[in-house]
Parts: C-alpha cells; structure tokens; sequence
C-alpha cells in the first residue's frame, strides 16, 4: 500500500512539475538549476532572433540574385544592340566610303571634261583648275567670297594652287605616273606651313594617271590627309 501511495506522488510530483511554471522554477531553483534554465532561454530567445534575421537576409539575398539576374539579361540585351548598331554604323561608313569614292570619280570626270571645252578658249590646265576651285570652295563656304586660289612662289618653290587664309597649299599637273606629284605636294606644303605657322589644306589634281599611279596616289594621299583628285584613268 505504501508503495502505491509513493508512486501516485511521483506521478503526481512531475505532473505539478510539467504544469506549474512557477512550482518547476521553484524546485529548479533549490537544486540551483534555475539560472541556468533562465539563461537558456534567452539564448532560445537569441536563437530565434539570430534565425529570423537569417531569413530575412536569405530573402535579401534571394531578391538580390533576381535583380543581378535581370541585369545580366538588361546588360545581355545592351550588348546585343549595341553590336548591332556597330553593324549599322560599320555599314554606313562602307557606303559613305563608297559614295565618297564615286563622288571623287564623278568630280574626276566633270573636271576631265571641262578642261577638253576650256582648251579650246586658251586657258591652261592650270588656270582652269584654280579657278574651277575657286569657284567650287567659295560655293561651299570654304573660303571667303573675295578670295582666290593663285599660283605664288614661297622659298624658291612654285606652288600652283596658293591661298594664305586659310591656307592652302596645291599641285597640279596634267599626268601622273608616279607618286612623285604626291612628295612635291608634301615638300611644297611643309615650306608653307613654317612660314605662315599654320597647318595646310592640301590638293592634288591630275588630269590623267596611269591605273597603276592611281592606285598609289590615292593610297598615300589618304596616308597623308591629301584630298587627290585623278580626271581620267589611262593605261599608260
């Protein structure tokens, strides 16, 4: 009988301990446990804290790799466009070389065939391309109105096609066969430049040139910033 009663007080024992707070602090407290149970459950309270902030930052840092992902594909796109346009843009200058070289050629011819007409009222070749140009540079707003490209003598040298301001220094010459005209052009310019301390607009004009010339001239004027114009491509 007794050891009934003593094991409905152990049960009845842990049943006040499981379901009275107060009454389990109590005993811990005189086995000297309940500062260590109160402790431990500010550290659950730390945990709990310290796992809330984890999610919190595993959110971030998810949303974060959506925006580094979206960027990506943005910075994917922009670099798409952006070879594309280098496409566009590589076409245009092709063309606008294209253009460039065919309007070169027309110029080439109109001026062959206006020096065959000018021949005949007993204008050289020279003269006809001074004025031509002229005429043509005072159009485009190139040089003043008043103002007119003439043949002049600087250090001994001659220069066929002259202007001081802005400066412009000229060679013309009735057939190439050689990138000779080229150097004289080149020599003529740089005496130009140190005298009047300024950089020179350079032209050459050649009525005729032989198709190996041609090639060579245009080559090194575009070498050498020279705006070369050929009238008519021979043979020989």
């Amino acid at each position: 009988m007794n050891e009934i009663k003593e094991e409905e007080l152990k049960e009845a024992f842990l049943k006040i301990l499981r379901e009275d707070e107060e009454f389990r602090y109590a005993i811990l407290g005189s086995a000297g446990l309940e500062e260590i149970l109160k402790r431990l459950d500010r550290h659950e309270e730390i945990l709990n804290k310290h796992e809330e902030i984890l999610i919190k930052l595993r959110e971030d840092f998810n949303e974060m790799r959506k925006e580094q992902i979206k960027l990506g594909e943005e910075q994917a796109k922009l670099r798409e466009d952006f070879n594309e346009m280098l496409k566009i843009v590589k076409g245009l200058q092709e063309s606008y070389i294209r253009i460039e070289q065919r309007i070169d050629s027309l110029y080439g011819a109109m001026i062959h065939g206006f020096w065959q007409m000018s021949k005949f009222a007993g204008v050289t070749f020279e003269e006809f391309i001074r004025n031509f140009l002229t005429e043509r540079l005072r159009k485009a707003g190139e040089i003043p109105k008043n103002a007119k490209l003439k043949k002049a003598i600087i250090n001994g040298e001659e220069i066929n096609i002259f202007l001081k301001s802005p400066l412009i220094v000229g060679e013309v010459t009735s057939h190439a066969e050689t990138i000779e005209e080229i150097d004289k052009l080149m020599r003529k310019a740089k005496i130009a430049e140190r005298k009047y301390k300024d950089k020179a607009r350079k032209i050459l004009i050649a009525l005729t040139a032989t198709k190996e010339a041609a090639k060579e001239i245009m080559e090194k004027a575009k070498k050498e910033g020279i705006e070369a114009i050929i009238g008519k491509i021979i043979a020989k």
